[in-house]
């Protein structure tokens, strides 16, 4: 058990399969994690639109038929820009790592992604976007 894997933040988890939305919340609430899972990216949209500044990180799928998750990613930035964003796919032609990074999203995985991978880049992207937070706002 690595107490350095574990966190409080409250995480938006969205893939179109429920059974990788099922696993992903359940590796996640064992690190402490609050988890939201939604198998709709669209509802993921409505959510974040509800409430902008509730969730500390985005977790989505790319290949979803609703939304891609480089298109959730681009309406998530409209409403809240600082929110990061990792994106898991399993089909890297379609949307090339420098890509996803140029559009903002701080990590791209790809699938499958074995657990200790997600659990030690969500507490990098976490802990970056702390020390990014700055001056003046509270971690």
């Amino acid at each position: 058990e690595d107490a350095s894997l574990k966190g409080r933040e409250r995480i938006l988890l969205v893939d179109d399969e429920s059974l990788v939305v099922d696993v992903g919340q359940d590796i996640l609430r064992i690190q402490g994690y609050v988890v939201t899972g939604l198998s709709d990216a669209r509802e993921a949209l409505a959510l974040i639109k509800a409430r902008p500044d509730f969730f500390d990180l985005l977790i989505t799928d790319q290949t979803m038929p609703q939304l891609t998750g480089a298109e959730l990613a681009r309406e998530v930035f409209k409403i809240r820009p600082s929110l990061p964003i990792i994106l898991c796919t399993g089909y890297s032609a379609v949307l090339a790592e420098n890509e996803a990074l140029a559009i903002g999203i701080k990590r791209y995985l790809a699938k499958p992604v074995d657990v200790l991978t997600l659990l030690r880049t969500v507490r990098q992207v976490l802990n970056e976007g702390r020390s990014e937070s700055g001056p003046g706002r509270s971690a």
